[in-house]
């Protein structure tokens, strides 16, 4: 496990809960982020904005429903009790590096230091580097009892978790499997974001075996936040389009432990 400082800070995309936890036949409200930390703005119910948008109550993915401009992006008024899971794929972004320097920081920091190599091996120029990026975003929440378990949702990159931890036994840590393209994501790093009931965050990583698995060592009462990035060359046809050199694909999973 490493803990992380003095790094340059990435902008996580997640799903918020209002609640974590939600009684039955109570509305769940959860907004959309973008920032560091657990500190972040709030993106409005955009259609244009995602591929993706929805949730299962112990049966199969529906669409969230919404009116543009929602915020919080989601409401819902679920029917029956158990794990609820959001799922959320955004479109495509792009970003234009005009400090090579920042990208450097970007791709050590989410342990892809491959593409410097890569980079500098295609003759690729540094300055204006340009990199597509898209989001895939889960998160957790017990309704009533809260019973039930977490799906492979089929994103391109994707966080499971194997062990429910509103009902699980996890004293000996919260156990997830990282995916891509359907397949284990080995000896790859996972971020830890933490947050107490008093706001402090800590942040920290680890990596998974080679099944993809990694085990999160968690505090009850604490929210969590789990990141995975992958880098890649983007495919060709896009590449030529938009002139980007450079894909970044972002999973994370959001969910708390009951006090």
């Amino acid at each position: 496990m490493a803990c992380i400082g003095g790094v340059a800070k990435s902008h996580e995309f997640w799903i918020d809960p209002v609640s974590h936890e939600v009684e039955k036949n109570i509305p769940v409200e959860a907004h959309l982020r973008v920032g560091t930390e657990f500190e972040g703005s709030s993106l409005s119910y955009i259609p244009q904005n995602f591929r993706r948008f929805e949730y299962a109550l112990d049966g199969a993915l529906v669409d969230v429903p919404g009116v543009i401009g929602d915020r919080p992006a989601l409401r819902l008024d679920p029917d029956g009790e158990g794990l609820l899971l959001v799922v959320h794929e955004t479109t495509d972004q792009f970003i234009t590096w005009d400090d090579f320097a920042d990208f450097k920081a970007f791709v050590e920091h989410k342990d892809a230091e491959w593409v410097l190599e890569t980079h500098a091996a295609m003759g690729l120029a540094e300055d204006g580097t340009r990199e597509v990026y898209s989001r895939y975003a889960k998160s957790l929440i017990a309704v009533g009892n809260g019973g039930g378990a977490d799906r492979v949702a089929g994103l391109l990159v994707e966080i499971v978790a194997l062990e429910n931890p509103y009902t699980g036994e996890i004293g000996d840590g919260f156990d997830v499997q990282v995916l891509y393209q359907g397949a284990p994501r080995s000896n790859e790093q996972l971020e830890v974001f933490e947050k107490s009931p008093e706001g402090e965050v800590r942040v920290f990583t680890l990596r998974t075996d080679e099944e993809g698995k990694a085990t999160v060592p968690v505090v009850a009462g604490n929210r969590y936040m789990l990141d995975s990035v992958v880098v890649r060359a983007p495919e060709k046809a896009l590449a030529e389009e938009r002139d980007v050199q450079w894909e970044s694909l972002w999973a994370n999973l959001t969910f708390a432990v009951p006090e």
